[in-house]
This record gives C-alpha cells, structure tokens and sequence, in this order.
C-alpha cells in the first residue's frame, strides 16, 4: 500500500507540474505576440508580428483604437487566458490540497480507482476559478472602456493604482483574508471539517477550497492590473507571495508583511503625488 501511496503522489504531482509549466507556455506565447503586436489569441485586432516595432508613433492611435474592440469573442479569449493565468498561479499553492486529498482518497477508496475523484476534485477547483475568470474579463472590459487601463492590459490611472493597493493592503490584515487563508494552509484542518464521501463529495470539496482560495486571493489579482495583466515577471511576483504565505511556516505573517507593504507604497504615492 505504502508503494502505490509513493507511485500515486508522483503521479499526481507531475501532473500538477505538467498542468502549471503548460499554463506558463501559455501564457509567454501570449505575452509574446503582444509584445509584437498581434493579440488575436485574446480576440482583438493588432498588427503583423515584428510590425510592432517598426510603427510611426502617429499611428500608434489607430493601432490602440483597433486593439481596444471587444466582441463576444474577445470576452471569451480573455475569460480563457485569465483562467490559464489563475491555473498557472494558484496550482503550486493548491499543490498540499490536492496531494493530500488523492492519499486520503486512495485510503478510502478501499480497492475503487481514485482517478476519477482526484480529477473532479481538481476539475472542480479550477471551475471556481473560471468564474472569478469571468469577473476579472469583464472588470478589465469596464476599466479598458473607462480609459484606466491600456490595450495592453496596464494600469493608466494613477488613482486605480493607488486605490488597489490600498484595497489590497488592507484586505491582507483583515481576519476574512486570515480565515481563508486558515484554510488553505492547512489542508489536514480542511480535510477532517469538509471530508464527504464519493465522487459528489469530491466535487464539494473541490468547489468549497476553490471558494476559499479565491476568498484569500482575489484582491492580489486584482493587482495584475497595476503592473500589468500579461507582466509575467509581476505576475510571477504575485504567484511568489500567494505561494509563500500558503505553504511557508510563517506564511500568514508574510501576507501581513505584504499587505503593510502595499500601504506604505500606496501612502508614498499619495505624498509624492501631493
């Protein structure tokens, strides 16, 4: 038993790993047609690649006017490249949960194949975010219409990034960040209150830690609009910290610091700007 225990967490992880490093592939080539100029894997216009950077500043308007169309279709581009984003960062952090959920459910499953309730358990997570998925979309379709965010997903307001960072300074101190931080840190904890049998209880307890996880994280993702939406080196930054104060031993500490430390610049700003 103790050897197909080792051979399913191997199993398990890899795929995890395999799951995170394809959402970060993802997420370059998108980063780097941008980057060129061409954003139709997000549904919107742009121009040839490598025509970015040969462009008259005179017509750098029209591009930006093409670029900021939305369609339906771009509503649903963008809702699958932030749910890529999101299974990118928050899988590491889950990475406990999950293996800790297929060894239980290995020892329950007394003979039965566990695959199938660790795929709707993860399926499930990850569903959960899909729909934060969708929300983020259409802020980021509201911000881009109000001219506070640039076609390529960057803050342009100096008031929304202040605002964010205070938001998400102080939500970070407040005991529902903490509370569902609890939650995630401590997957044994979350085990032993929320275990339900079977495949429906798997997807319930998917569906309650993708809550849980979202209720923890979703103001620093909202700060992606800060640095910008497709900075992998600030969104690798934000994957860092949620990691960090998820599975660090002083982890929650670490989330305090953080959010301390998005006051201080958040009133450093506001000093500089007076």
């Amino acid at each position: 038993m103790e050897s197909i225990l080792k051979r399913d967490r191997v199993l398990v992880a890899l795929s995890l790993a395999v799951l995170s490093i394809l959402s970060w592939i993802y997420l370059a080539i998108l980063a780097k047609g941008m980057a060129e100029g061409d954003m139709s894997l997000m549904g919107m216009g742009g121009m040839a690649p490598g025509a970015m950077g040969a462009m008259p500043a005179n017509l750098t308007a029209n591009l930006t006017m093409t670029m900021t169309a939305w369609t339906p279709a771009t509503v649903v581009l963008m809702t699958v490249m932030w749910w890529v984003m999101m299974a990118g960062m928050m899988i590491p952090s889950a990475g406990p949960m999950i293996l800790l959920f297929a060894k239980v459910t290995r020892q329950q499953a007394k003979g039965e194949s566990p695959g199938l309730r660790i795929v709707i358990f993860i399926a499930a997570y990850l569903i959960i975010w899909a729909g934060f998925s969708l929300l983020a979309t259409l802020a980021q379709w509201a911000l881009t219409e109000a001219a506070l965010l640039s076609p390529m997903m960057v803050g342009t307001s100096r008031v929304l990034t202040i605002g964010l960072l205070l938001a998400c300074g102080i939500y970070q101190l407040t005991p529902l960040k903490q509370a569902c931080l609890g939650k995630c840190r401590s997957p044994l904890a979350f085990l032993m209150t929320k275990w339900q049998p079977g495949d429906f209880g798997a997807l319930k307890m998917g569906l309650s830690h993708g809550a849980y996880c979202v209720g923890c994280c979703w103001l620093l993702m909202a700060l992606l609009f800060v640095g910008g939406v497709m900075n992998l080196l600030w969104v690798a930054a934000i994957a860092v910290l949620v990691l960090a104060e998820k599975v660090l031993p002083h982890g929650d500490l670490v989330g305090r610091l953080g959010g301390i430390a998005m006051l201080v610049l958040a009133a450093y700003m506001i000093l500089l700007g007076g």
